[in-house]
């Protein structure tokens, strides 16, 4: 118990050192720190220059741990990624030179700017943990994570996500625009303490995350609350507007997510209002609209909404 204490005081360092490196963002913050406990990936999208990869270099400095990043375009080819096979002359065998995969956090910026062919190259290593080249295959290192940034709103030169890949993401997060007082004390700079990526301190490292994970997972959820998350995904595969719904993959990263956001509240127990904050970070990028609900304006995360109205909330919790 003495260590499940430290540990949860292990991310609220975390998390207050990541609040030195952006401003105004703690509650993004907060819910990418449920992603790396959670041991998902997350999708932040967003237009240039609210932060992201400034925030990314600023967690894999305070997880510790190996970084990586790969700056996405349309000449990037798979094995760029994944590593490659080359012939050694004087041991007359192939050789695998490792691709930037083969880290515990990596940053693809500008994930759609890369080709399908490319991005699905991530696929079986955001799901499986390895990378299969020539027909060998090899463990990435654990624990593995992927931060992909996207801009949504440059169309020429960017490929779409497939659906697969969307929803191999436990989280699809984005920054936004600073407050205007926020944005202020940036520009006046001797107001506010941002510290820049070179002197962001390391607070824990590959060990202590991993256990951290461990824990997590061990985190009680109530049946009530199961059948309560439960229904709100069936939910999204009933709803007209919805021509395709969240998948069985979505419920379990949906529970991770609730157990972790748990754990960084300091509980041993999932509550509703868990499940409640997390449901369209979670499930709206997984969903695809009907084309009627598109012409009429709609967004995912509205008709997410909509179902959160309407699924009954569970009263009562044995603990």
């Amino acid at each position: 118990m003495e260590t499940r204490q430290v540990d949860m005081q292990l991310c609220a360092s975390i998390l207050t050192n990541l609040n030195y490196s952006i401003l105004g963002k703690q509650e993004q913050i907060e819910r990418l720190m449920i992603a790396v406990i959670g041991g998902g990936h997350v999708l932040l999208e967003d237009v240039p220059g609210t932060g992201k990869t400034q925030l990314v270099k600023a967690l894999a400095r305070s997880i510790g741990g190996q970084f990586r990043r790969i700056q996405c375009n349309p000449d990037l080819l798979p094995t760029d990624i994944t590593g490659v096979s080359i012939y050694h002359p004087k041991q007359e065998e192939f050789l695998f030179r490792p691709g930037p995969v083969m880290t515990n956090l990596l940053l693809a910026d500008e994930i759609n700017r890369a080709t399908t062919k490319t991005q699905s190259a991530l696929l079986e290593a955001m799901e499986e943990g390895h990378v299969t080249v020539d027909g060998d295959t090899y463990a990435l290192p654990h624990p593995f994570m992927l931060l992909a940034t996207q801009n949504p709103i440059e169309f020429e030169g960017t490929y779409l996500l497939p659906e697969a890949q969307l929803d191999r993401f436990m989280m699809k997060l984005s920054l936004g625009y600073p407050s205007e007082e926020d944005e202020q004390k940036m520009i006046m700079g001797s107001e506010v303490r941002l510290l820049p990526e070179s002197q962001i301190a390391q607070i824990a490292d590959v060990d202590d995350m991993i256990r951290i994970q461990q824990q997590v997972q061990a985190v009680h959820m109530d049946e009530a609350v199961a059948k309560y998350l439960v229904s709100i995904v069936r939910a999204t595969r009933e709803h007209p507007g919805i021509q395709l719904g969240a998948s069985p993959r979505a419920a379990l990263s949906f529970a991770r997510a609730a157990k972790a956001a748990a754990y960084l509240d300091q509980r041993s127990f999932v509550t509703p209002d868990d499940v409640k904050k997390l449901a369209s970070h979670v499930l709206s990028h997984r969903l695809s609209l009907h084309t009627e609900a598109r012409m009429n304006g709609h967004k995912a995360s509205e008709l997410v909404d909509q179902i959160m109205e309407q699924v009954r909330v569970p009263v009562r919790l044995e603990r």
